[in-house]
């Protein structure tokens, strides 16, 4: 099994479709939705876990494009430094999928790489940089 991060751009004319009800029934995929903005008869984008054999996530994708639907992998990673963080919470201020937030009790700073979207903007907002893009 593998799991990959795929960010799906939907054009208006393609929202109303059951994209991921198929990939789970047609081709045995395995979808964690991580972040949706999705309207009717709007661009919309989503991004989403896939797990799934080789095969069948290949299978998949190809599905996907032949809906007329873009999709962009996600080969990056956010490497946090966290000896040398602060846990100021700059980061999670930008941060849109909730991957960074502050631990209420200790006021520290967690990251859930699960979450992440590898937007990039927390590298942007740390004023330490000790967020950083492992490719």
């Amino acid at each position: 099994m593998k799991t990959i991060k795929v960010s799906l751009y939907y054009p208006a004319n393609t929202v109303a479709k059951p994209i991921t009800y198929k990939l789970v029934k047609d081709y045995d995929l395995q979808i964690n939705i991580l972040h949706a903005d999705i309207s009717l008869n709007k661009v919309g984008k989503l991004v989403i876990d896939i797990t799934g054999t080789e095969w069948n996530i290949e299978a998949g994708l190809k599905f996907i494009e032949d809906q007329g639907i873009k999709y962009k992998l996600f080969t990056k990673t956010i490497i946090w430094q966290e000896d040398s963080c602060v846990h100021c919470g700059a980061c999670t201020a930008v941060c849109p999928s909730g991957a960074l937030s502050m631990d209420k009790k200790e006021w520290t700073l967690t990251f859930d790489k699960e979450k992440c979207m590898v937007c990039e903007l927390c590298v942007k907002a740390c004023p330490l940089n000790v967020m950083c893009v492992s490719i």
